[in-house]
């Protein structure tokens, strides 16, 4: 564009210059002629002087618009990295979070160690709460619920170290119901598979009441005389003897 308009003043002024001498060849000589011809070289020098000073000012402006676009679009592109910098630190923290908060729901389902009748035995976090169910419909008198939920929980949890007490419990709800043939095999189960848990005595005491309960003295004497042989220091024991006593 500047050097067009250049290129158009400087041919509109040579053109005023070959047109001049021709048309009045007459008025001027040779020094005026060089006069004329110089004052408008300075003038063309001058107007390109202006176009020069014009188009740097353009141009400054123009860069100077550039800038401050840029610098505007710069701050835009910071400010959206700190939004999404922003966002990640919250998005890493809230999978932290989740991470902790997993662990911490299955450390809760893993299964724990507890004492139960004196013995350390591994118990998961759902099988003591159907357990504790279970014994509280019992002491509260409901036999026959009882004795379903303490079989429910030995068929869904058979590897659950609350079994044994489960057992124990389910012979004392049919024994309850006076089921006593029912409580009588439920609490073989006790004795016979779960032989070293402090239950297996209170387990005979309860045999010995059920066929007690029967008129069968003699399955009674012989459930009392093996807790003695099995488990004679036991509280258990002390009542077996008691009981064989009366039975003479």
């Amino acid at each position: 564009m500047q050097t067009f308009f250049k290129a158009t003043m400087t041919a509109a002024f040579l053109a005023a210059v070959s047109f001049a001498p021709a048309a009045h060849a007459g008025l001027f000589d040779d020094d005026e002629a060089r006069r004329a011809i110089l004052d408008i070289r300075s003038k063309i020098d001058a107007v390109n002087a202006r176009v020069d000073t014009k188009a740097d000012k353009t141009s400054s402006l123009t860069l100077s618009d550039q800038n401050e676009h840029l610098n505007q679009e710069i701050a835009k592109l910071r400010g959206q990295i700190e939004v999404l910098t922003n966002e990640l630190a919250n998005t890493q923290q809230r999978q932290k979070d989740f991470y902790v908060d997993l662990d911490t729901r299955l450390r809760k389902l893993e299964p724990q160690k507890i004492s139960v009748d004196g013995q350390e035995v591994s118990v998961g976090a759902n099988d003591q709460k159907a357990y504790d169910a279970a014994l509280a419909t019992f002491k509260s008198g409901d036999y026959k619920t009882a004795a379903s939920a303490f079989s429910s929980f030995i068929r869904s949890s058979p590897d659950s170290g609350l079994v044994p007490s489960a057992q124990y419990w389910l012979g004392n709800a049919y024994y309850a119901q006076r089921d006593y043939k029912n409580a009588i095999a439920a609490q073989q189960v006790v004795v016979s598979k779960y032989a070293d848990n402090p239950k297996a005595a209170d387990a005979l005491l309860n045999i010995s009441s059920s066929y007690t309960e029967l008129k069968n003295k003699p399955a009674s004497k012989k459930a009392l005389e093996q807790l003695l042989a099995q488990y004679p220091n036991t509280p258990a024991a002390q009542t077996a003897k008691e009981r064989l006593s009366s039975l003479k």
